[in-house]
This record gives C-alpha cells, sequence and structure tokens, in this order.
C-alpha cells in the first residue's frame, strides 16, 4: 500500500511539474508561501489579491561551474482558478529594476546577488502584487528533459544559423531551417537561444512559441509512456517544495486552460543602453494596468496613486547618459538637464493605454531596401570598454536601426563577425572594420559580434 500511494504521488507530482514547464522553457515550479509578507505586498501596492488567483515566478537559471548564475528566463505565470485560465508575462532580463541593496541593475543579476528570494521581491517590487510560487530550473538540464519527452514539434518561423567555437565550452552552432518539424533536446535549445536584431524581445517570442509546443506534448496521449524517464529528469533539474494537494488542485485545471488558451504578454517599455549597458525601461503605468486587468481589476484609487509613485521615483533614477530608443530612432539622451521622464501625470496616463504602440513590431522577412530597415543587435564580446557603444555609432551614421547594445558572455573573441540575410550583404560592405559578414538571419536583421580586432 505505502509504495502504490508513493507512486500516485510521484505521478501527480510530475503532471503538474510539467505542467509549469510549460512556463519556464523546460522546467516546473515550486511554492514557497509568504503568507503575512504577501498580504502586506498586495497591500502597497493598492490592488487585491482575491484567493483564486495564483501568480507563480518561474526562473531559468543558467549555471557554471565558476558562476552561481543569472535568471536568464524570468516568466510571472497568473492563474485564475476559478475561471481556469492563465496568462503568462514575460520579463525581458535587461529591464532595470530596484534591486535591494544593490541600486539599479538588470533583473536578471538578481539571481546572482540573492538567488531566487531576491528575485521574488525584486519582480514583487517591480509587478506591485506577491509572487505566491517559484521556479527554479537549471538549464543545463534542458536538453534532457525535452528528450525525456521523445522531443516536441513546433513550427519554426525563420532560417536560424550561428556558430562560434569558443562559446559553451566547445562550441555552439545553431543551425535551423524554418518549417515544421520535430526538435530533439539538442535542437531545442537551439531555438530558445536564437538570437535576431530583436535581440531578448525576438527570443521572448520564440520562448513563448516554445511553450506553446510543448503543452500541446504534454497533453499528448502518448506522454504516459515516458512518464518514469520524465520523473527522473525532472527531479534532477527542479528544486520544488510544494505541497502535493496543491499540485493536484493546479494539474485538474490544466486541460481547461489549454481550451481558454495561455496567453501571453511581456513586460511593456522602451529599449535602452547606457555605454555597453543595454537596458529595457519598463512603462510602470501599463505595467500595473495590466497587472490589474489579468485580475479583473482597473487601476483606479489607491493603486493609481501607487502606480504613479513609482513611476516617478523610476524616471528620477535613470542614469545621465542613457539612450533611449524608440521605433528606428533615439528618443533623446539623458543628461543632468534632459529628463526622459514626462512630468505631466495625464500624459502619463494617456502613455499607458498605449503599451502596443511601445513594444517592437514584428518585422516582414522581405528584403531590406537600405539599411534603415534592418534591426541590429550589437554584442560586445571583445572586452574592450565602450567598443559596443562606438560600432553602435559606426552603425548609425551609416543608415541602420540599431535596437541594442549588449556585452556578451565572453570577453576574448578574436574576429568580428556579422549574421544577417546574404540578401544584406551589399548593405554591410565598406565597414571601416575588418569583420565576416556570415548568412543566418532574416532580410531585415543582423547580429553583429565584435571582436577585438575591432580596434
Amino acid at each position: 500500500m505505502r509504495r502504490r500511494r508513493s507512486r500516485r504521488r510521484d505521478f501527480t507530482r510530475l503532471y503538474i511539474l510539467i505542467a509549469v514547464m510549460v512556463a519556464a522553457l523546460a522546467g516546473v515550479f515550486a511554492a514557497n508561501l509568504f503568507g503575512e509578507e504577501e498580504n502586506q505586498q498586495a497591500a502597497e501596492s493598492g490592488l487585491t489579491v482575491e484567493s483564486n488567483f495564483s501568480h507563480i515566478m518561474v526562473m531559468g537559471v543558467d549555471r557554471r561551474s565558476d558562476d552561481v548564475g543569472r535568471s536568464d528566463t524570468l516568466m510571472v505565470v497568473t492563474v485564475d482558478t476559478d475561471a481556469g485560465k492563465g496568462e503568462i508575462m514575460s520579463l525581458p532580463r535587461d529591464t532595470r529594476v530596484q534591486i535591494e541593496k544593490n541600486g539599479y541593475d538588470k533583473i536578471n543579476h538578481a539571481y546572482a546577488y540573492g538567488g531566487s528570494k531576491l528575485t521574488r521581491k525584486t519582480v514583487e517590487d517591480l509587478l506591485g502584487v506577491p509572487m505566491d510560487y517559484y521556479v527554479l530550473v537549471d538549464l543545463k538540464a534542458f536538453e534532457r528533459i525535452i528528450d525525456a519527452l521523445d522531443g516536441i514539434d513546433i513550427n519554426v518561423e525563420k532560417r536560424m544559423y550561428y556558430e562560434d567555437p569558443w562559446d559553451d565550452n566547445g562550441g555552439l552552432v545553431i543551425d535551423l531551417y524554418p518549417g515544421m518539424q520535430h526538435l530533439d533536446g539538442e535542437r531545442a535549445i537551439q531555438y530558445v537561444r536564437y538570437r535576431d536584431g530583436e535581440g531578448d524581445i525576438g527570443r521572448i517570442n520564440r520562448q513563448q512559441h516554445f511553450m506553446q509546443a510543448v503543452m500541446d506534448k504534454v497533453l499528448s496521449p502518448q506522454i504516459i509512456t515516458k512518464l518514469p524517464k520524465i520523473i527522473e529528469e525532472v527531479y534532477s533539474a527542479v528544486e520544488t517544495d510544494m505541497p502535493v494537494s496543491e499540485m493536484l488542485s493546479m494539474a485538474k485545471l490544466l486541460p481547461k486552460v489549454k481550451a481558454n488558451g495561455l496567453e501571453s504578454v511581456m513586460v511593456p517599455g522602451t529599449p535602452a543602453y547606457l555605454e555597453d549597458v543595454s537596458y529595457w525601461l519598463p512603462d510602470i503605468m501599463s505595467l500595473r494596468q495590466i497587472i490589474a486587468s489579468q485580475m479583473g481589476q482597473e487601476l483606479t484609487g489607491k493603486a493609481l496613486e501607487k502606480a504613479k509613485a513609482v513611476k516617478a521615483m523610476y524616471e528620477k533614477s535613470l542614469p545621465e547618459g542613457l539612450t533611449v530608443m524608440e521605433g528606428s530612432g533615439i528618443v533623446t539622451t539623458r543628461s543632468a538637464k534632459n529628463d526622459t521622464a514626462d512630468s505631466d501625470d495625464s500624459k502619463a496616463e494617456k502613455d499607458s493605454d498605449k503599451e502596443e504602440k511601445r513594444q517592437p513590431e514584428k518585422k516582414k522577412s522581405a528584403k531590406a531596401a537600405g539599411p534603415g530597415e534592418i534591426s541590429v543587435l550589437i554584442i560586445n564580446d571583445s572586452g574592450i570598454n565602450g567598443a559596443g557603444a562606438k560600432m553602435a555609432n559606426v552603425l548609425r551614421e551609416k543608415g541602420f536601426n540599431v535596437t541594442g547594445i549588449d556585452t556578451g558572455r565572453k570577453s576574448d573573441r578574436t574576429h568580428t563577425i556579422i549574421i544577417t540575410d546574404d540578401s544584406n550583404t551589399d548593405w554591410f560592405y565598406g565597414m571601416p572594420f575588418s569583420c565576416t559578414i556570415m548568412d543566418g538571419s532574416d532580410p531585415n536583421e543582423a547580429v553583429v559580434y565584435i571582436g577585438q580586432d575591432y580596434e
């Protein structure tokens, strides 16, 4: 009898773990109820969190032998248990936030500073609602979990190619063609890790696309025969302390959530950069409106006043020299006499109704008629301070649409490469630096990896 109950418990636990794996690239969630602290957080935001709503923080952490890691994937899943509905909000890892005792920094650094506990508090402060549960997934186990599922079927939206023999302890190769195909663990990693001209925004879109594919596989009848292997891999990849009774309740909701459609949104905001560091500046008013709407409320009264106060404090914190971008051009560069913040509250409220316009638009895959139609992401892998900003100036002078600058995971790339579609090579000829142009992107996108030969 005891063995039978244990087995049933494992299967119940597995179903809900795999369910939330959808929201974490391939992970599951763990719960950690904070009781009175949660109620205080909700009261401070002015929003009322009803008992039928659960907020689940999901982290995909890339741990390395010499690094505690960062939460390179960060999402919040909101579940309405009464209606059987779910929404996923993706938080770009470059989101600039205040991290307790560490000032303002990228949100994915919170994990390096204080693990899941500090990440949780940082997310709660940004969104204004408590996290009922948290998820921690080690992305190194990603490949094994997808293989345990016997892979997934997904429609790859475009050609994806990138090769770096010096990356990932032996080399990284991403080589996918467009169309519906079956991806094993290794190729699934390529899909979710690929970076294009849209930077993390494009990668978030692919992660959400991937989640739907995993959801379909998890709910398919053939998954039953794979339970033993899946259990083994899931437990090796996830930290969890969620009560089994709560897992069972969530598991029963999964088919209904799928039937209702798992909606996906992203923290609204604007891209910006400071020297070689890229940021995503959240639109606080629009963000708080989304959170309220997810719980069937309106951003009024105390909640509205609180959101305005948070917005004002955030805008005051923006540093000098921060270049804020929107669309294809620079909006402004903040200086001591030039504030990117709009002090008019009524203007801010109007802006909050325009969140869709503030999001990067999806580009059509058509040959670029000029450099202005090519979105370029710059990644500084050279270790040369300021190289990214200098590269951005060069490309802008040539008419390219620079969408962001990022610091790469490495600092010793020897040679600069440009990855774009082969129809764009003419636009990149004549650069005042040595580089190799490689095919592997849409005609309206490019990624520049800066090497030490740039200067």
